[in-house]
């Protein structure tokens, strides 16, 4: 046991010296590192003061150069505005005199004006006293004048108006002569006009092709279904279709007359299909002719396609295609115009492969030449050029639009198959140039009057009959009152007689009818 204490005391007792010995070295450690520390410190402090010296010295430097800087940028400043203000003053010296000048020149044109104004006084005096002096000797003039006449100035005036009306009388009655001799050769002049006009109606051919087509009925008492009560149905079929419905005494037969071949197949129809089914009065005569027009339309594009097909054209445009079968209700110069392009089209094409040319492209533009004539929209331009632009926009052969363009010589000739165009249409179609101006300009005539009288507010409808003699308007009766339509033809009928050419005259006749609808449900 003993020997165990002792180790253990010697182990407690080397413990303590351990622990003595290593205070005593941190301790020293501790004062070593707390020196060191502190020159560290001395040297950071000493480097930090220093450069601080070295920034202060920079930004002083900075300071005075940003300083000096600005004192510049002032100084050039202020010398700017003392020179504006030099220039200015200099402006304002010259202001001032010429001002001054002004001043001057007006108080002498003042000085002048008042000096002129005094003499023109003096003058208005002058010429004062001489109308007294005249007045004077007028007076003593006409003192003498009535002694030496025995007669007042009253009684001279009488006798001087009573000369003049012997006079006036005497020419009267000559130019009276003259009026009726110059009545008479005017009144044998329209005559002759009448008559050659008559004759010419003799041309039933033409006139029938572009005018009239004759709807044929089984019996004539069908007329009066035709006509209605008081001539409503008749009425409406007229608004409806913008035809003139004629009936007279030709037996079995009613005449449908209009310029447009389109109102004119439109109105034949609606009156076939209204026959047949016995039930004619307004509201049916609306209805019927709504759907037949819409038949119509598509009775054009049957037509175009059938034409399309006969001729072996391929890839035309469904637009081109209904232009095609619009001709067939077209005629050109007594001809219809879809016979006239169809023929043409195989002209050309027999001549094309005679000359080994392009057979399908010749065929093409024969068959199109002429499909400005059907175009819609009014255009001043010839038919040739309209076509040639409709083609254009289609997207057609190069060729086959210079073929178009230029069969009438509008454009210069680019192709070989323009001028086979151009043979073959005057193959075709040998017509005096005089007739195809007058059917022309016939209906443009009438296009024009009824544009005329669509121009007006308040018209829904406007149709041209009667060959161009009455224009016939529909007006909407909410819009317009009664006596806005008295007033509407009057202007209409102004308007026509200053701004259009036409012969004899032309009634204007405005419609307005009320119509009260109402729905049982």
């Amino acid at each position: 046991m003993s020997v165990y204490l002792l180790i253990i005391v010697g182990l407690v007792v080397g413990l303590a010296i351990g622990y003595f010995v290593g205070q005593n070295l941190m301790k020293k450690n501790l004062a070593n590192q707390e020196e060191e520390a502190n020159k560290s410190a001395q040297e950071i402090i000493k480097n930090a003061k220093n450069n601080a010296e070295n920034i202060k010295k920079d930004k002083m430097l900075e300071a005075k150069e940003h300083f000096l800087k600005l004192k510049s940028e002032f100084d050039e400043d202020v010398n700017a505005r003392k020179n504006t203000l030099n220039q200015n003053e200099q402006k304002i010296r010259t202001l001032q005199q010429q001002a001054t000048q002004q001043v001057e020149q007006n108080n002498k044109l003042q000085a002048e004006l008042t000096n002129k104004v005094g003499k023109l006084e003096e003058q208005i005096e002058l010429a004062n006293k001489k109308r007294e002096e005249a007045e004077k000797m007028h007076q003593q003039q006409v003192s003498q004048l009535e002694k030496i006449a025995n007669l007042t100035a009253e009684q001279a005036k009488q006798q001087l108006v009573d000369a003049l009306k012997q006079e006036a009388e005497t020419k009267a009655s000559s130019f009276i002569k003259q009026s009726i001799e110059e009545a008479k050769l005017s009144a044998t002049k329209e005559a002759k006009k009448i008559v050659i006009e008559t004759i010419q109606r003799t041309a039933a051919e033409q006139a029938i092709e572009n005018c009239v087509s004759v709807f044929n009925i089984e019996s004539d008492e069908i007329k009066g279904k035709i006509i209605g009560r008081e001539g409503r149905n008749i009425r409406a079929l007229e608004a409806a279709t913008g035809v003139e419905i004629i009936v007279d005494d030709t037996p079995e037969a009613i005449v449908i007359s209009s310029f447009d071949p389109v109102r004119r197949e439109v109105a034949r129809l609606s009156m076939h299909r209204l026959v047949q089914d016995g039930r004619i009065h307004p509201a049916r005569i609306e209805e019927i002719v709504n759907k037949t027009r819409k038949d119509i339309d598509n009775e054009v594009i049957e037509i175009g396609e059938r034409t399309v097909i006969d001729l072996g054209i391929h890839g035309l445009h469904p637009e081109l295609i209904k232009m095609v079968g619009r001709m067939r209700f077209r005629s050109s110069y007594g001809q219809n115009l879809l016979q006239h392009s169809r023929e043409v089209a195989k002209l050309c094409a027999t001549m094309a492969a005679e000359m080994g040319l392009n057979v399908k492209l010749a065929k093409r533009a024969g068959l199109l030449h002429d499909i400005g004539k059907v175009n819609q929209e009014e255009s001043d331009l010839p038919h040739a050029i309209l076509g040639m632009e409709m083609a254009k926009k289609y997207k057609e052969h190069p060729e086959v639009i210079n073929a178009i363009g230029a069969h009438h010589d509008e454009i210069e000739m680019t192709c070989l198959i323009a001028p086979i165009i151009q043979v073959c249409d005057a193959i075709s179609g040998s017509r005096p140039g005089a007739r195809r101006e007058m059917m022309e300009s016939y209906a443009r005539r009438l296009r024009d009057l009824e544009d005329l009288a669509l121009s007006f507010k308040g018209v829904e409808k406007c149709y041209a009959i009667q060959a161009g003699r009455e224009l016939r308007v529909i007006v909407d009766a909410e819009h317009i009152t009664d006596d806005e339509a008295n007033m509407m033809s009057f202007n209409i009928s102004q308007r026509i007689e200053k701004e259009m050419q036409y012969p004899g005259q032309i009634k204007v006749c405005v419609i307005r009818e009320m119509r009260s609808v109402a729905y049982a449900k």
